[in-house]
């Protein structure tokens, strides 16, 4: 029982981290699946809502921005749970990563996206894309009710 006390709030961690930074490589180098995501897919959605540039390099939820963000989250996840006394920092990153994850979320169940996203080559990914979104937003929550005594002493309550 004081192993689990201890160390049981890794795993959330190391797997949130372990999908976000996995995913950095295909976010930064404009990798072909992620262009099919970002600029094939949903781009044009947005811009058939009248909102056009929101997916593109350079806009506001482009693929660089997106892993901009889990990248952040990665950061203050383990910096709040190696280093001691920080349990607040992790809480924040837990925070940041919900908000990204439910964003993930929201577009492959609202947008041409799908739940199951057909890749560049055609192939469909079996949910897997969809699945770890919402394994990632299941263990952002569990560290923000873990953390949520830290979160509040942060805003004064």
């Amino acid at each position: 029982m004081n192993f689990l006390k201890r160390h049981g709030l890794k795993m959330p961690v190391l797997f949130i981290c372990f999908v976000f930074i996995q995913s950095l490589f295909f976010k930064f180098t404009r990798h072909p699946e992620t262009i099919n995501i970002f600029e094939a897919k949903l781009e044009p959605w947005a811009a058939g809502l009248g909102f056009p540039g929101l997916f593109v390099p350079g806009g506001i939820f482009s693929a660089r921005v997106i892993g901009s963000a889990e990248l952040v989250a990665a950061a203050l996840l383990l910096f709040g749970t190696f280093v001691p006394g920080r349990l607040v920092v992790q809480g924040l990153g837990a925070l940041l990563s919900l908000a990204v994850i439910s964003g993930a979320i929201f577009f492959h169940l609202f947008t041409p996206l799908g739940i199951e996203v057909i890749n560049a080559d055609g192939s469909p990914d079996g949910g897997q894309l969809f699945t770890m979104a919402c394994l990632v937003w299941l263990s952002s929550a569990a560290l923000i009710v873990a953390r949520r005594d830290e979160l509040k002493a942060l805003i004064g309550h």
